[in-house]
């Protein structure tokens, strides 16, 4: 894709890839006749975390087919293909080969969604002696500014409040100045199983199949990235602005309506349940949030659903996402580095591989490696609470999650891990860790039918690993623990269990980590 350059060019404009936003604050005041759009496929943004084969197709699809739409528009577009025989793998040496080419005046971005990533561009802008300008990214409601203010002089940076503060702003869900119903959050109601008979017949989300751009770059990719994990034959997924208007329409017409009664359950061979999967449209900014959230409060408005779906819904775009931005631009680089449970077991194998005979996290991450996907709760309180109990470095777990779902962006999935999944940051984002035995996932799930492992069990050949580590975390954090007031009770618990029964508990948590070293 050869770019029709400018005689002499003003600007050059940065896009990556997880920048495909029509409206994107850098192509404002472009001129086809000075300036250039520049943009790479490059190895490094694969092979810095060991990349699902998904992920790594859906991030080169979409942003071919977004090199397409801006030429369509008049766009110039400067593309560097991955298998590009002169491609020099990384953004970095790619810029400096674009700078070096256009010799633009000028270098335009919008704020990149990854520390690494903003750093690499600023100090090769600064190698060449050009000048970088980086934009507000207008894709969000709130500005890094904006949760800055919200910020100073809190000890506690807690999502609830900063939520409230956004839905007052953008006049969501609001009635005149009070919430719709009385009530700002209905997370209370929003936290249903589905019993013994399960969910019965769940709407299928609509298909996506490859086009020409994308079939070719599944070929690519399962040449380029053979080794990686993960499996290209069932890529279902949005790539366009058309696309993901019909995955919203989809999701609001026939799963929002259940979403917030079952978000947080789970149910063996039902990868999607009642999600929305637009997480990857918003992510690689091909969807704007706005029209997420307009969409959903319009189908309340219009009594399509009920108002504990849909604020749960718009709480996870409007609150959660906007929120753990601001976290991430406020506490990097270090945020990365935290581990405040002192944590340095490596991760299990079997999060590479799915070979486990723990069903859960066999149903979980098997899933994960297949489709590149799973919602927030086998997230959290699967694959993310066994390792926060494991005890597994945060640092690696954080390089697991960013490399196996194909909506992981950085400034969404550190935060989310680091934080809220793993405890590592303290408490900056959780009021306490998320540590729980394996009667919540008996709870919400059918996962531990057929399982071998008793969820009612800490020790002896049937006990279930999560209660075994439940009660073996609380006890080499009960110091720390003890403190927070949201842990009092489960730290009192430790009462209940008498001397040999504690010493049984460690004996078997410790004889689970030797063996998944």
């Amino acid at each position: 894709m050869k770019p029709k350059r400018p005689a002499t060019v003003r600007n050059l404009v940065l896009v990556l890839g997880d920048q495909l936003d029509p409206e994107s604050s850098a192509l404002e005041g472009f001129d086809p006749k000075l300036d250039v759009v520049w943009m790479a496929e490059v190895r490094e943004e694969s092979e810095h975390v060991w990349s699902h084969k998904v992920r790594i197709a859906l991030f080169l699809s979409a942003m071919r087919h977004f090199c397409d739409s801006l030429k369509s528009r008049g766009f110039t577009v400067d593309y560097r293909l991955l298998d590009d025989a002169e491609n020099a793998g990384s953004l970095a040496a790619e810029l400096a080969v674009a700078i070096r080419t256009h010799e633009p005046k000028l270098l335009i971005v919008t704020e990149p969604g990854e520390y690494r990533v903003q750093e690499s561009l600023i100090a090769a802008a600064k190698t060449a002696d050009v000048p970088l300008d980086i934009r507000a990214d207008k894709h969000f409601i709130s500005t890094t500014h904006d949760f800055a203010k919200f910020a100073d002089g809190r000890k506690q940076l807690r999502l609830e409040y900063f939520y409230r503060e956004l839905r007052k702003k953008a006049g969501v869900l609001m009635d005149g100045d009070k919430p719709e119903g009385g009530d700002w959050n209905y997370d209370a109601e929003n936290r249903g199983s589905f019993g013994k008979a399960g969910p019965g017949l769940v709407p299928a989300p609509s298909s996506f199949p490859p086009d020409a751009i994308t079939q070719a770059v599944l070929k690519l990719v399962e040449k380029q990235f053979a080794d990686h994990p993960g499996n290209l034959k069932q890529f279902d997924w949005p790539v366009t602005p058309a696309d993901a208007e019909v995955a919203l329409r989809d999701f609001i017409d026939h799963r929002l309506i259940s979403f917030g009664q079952y978000q947080d359950a789970s149910w063996t061979a039902e990868p999607y349940l009642y999600h929305s999967r637009l997480s990857v449209t918003m992510n690689l900014k091909f969807m704007n949030p706005r029209r997420v959230v307009q969409a959903a409060e319009q189908a309340y408005r219009d009594g399509l659903a009920p108002l504990p779906a849909v604020e749960g819904f718009i709480r996870q775009i409007l609150g959660w996402r906007e929120y753990v931005r601001g976290i991430y631009w406020r506490f990097m680089p270090e945020y990365l580095d935290g581990n405040a449970l002192d944590a340095h077991h490596p991760l299990p194998k079997f999060y590479w591989t799915g070979e486990t005979d723990y069903q859960c996290l066999k149903q979980a991450i098997g899933q994960t490696l297949e489709l590149g996907y799973a919602h927030h709760i086998q997230r959290l309180m699967v694959t993310g609470l066994f390792s926060l109990m494991l005890g597994v470095e945060p640092k690696q777990v954080h390089e697991w999650y960013l490399a196996v779902y194909v909506d992981a962006v950085e400034w969404v999935e550190v935060p989310n891990v680091i934080g809220m999944s793993q405890y590592a940051d303290g408490g900056i984002m959780a009021s306490k860790p998320y540590a729980a035995t394996g009667k919540y996932i008996q709870r919400m799930s059918n996962y531990c039918k057929g399982c071998q492992y008793d969820p009612a069990k800490s020790t002896g050949a049937t006990a279930c690993p999560f209660t075994t580590l439940y009660w073996d975390f609380l006890m080499r954090h009960e110091e720390t623990l003890a403190k927070n007031p949201r842990m009092i009770l489960q730290v009192k618990n430790l009462k209940r269990l008498d001397a040999a029964e504690k010493k049984a508990i460690r004996k078997q948590a410790d004889t689970l980590r030797i063996s998944l070293l």
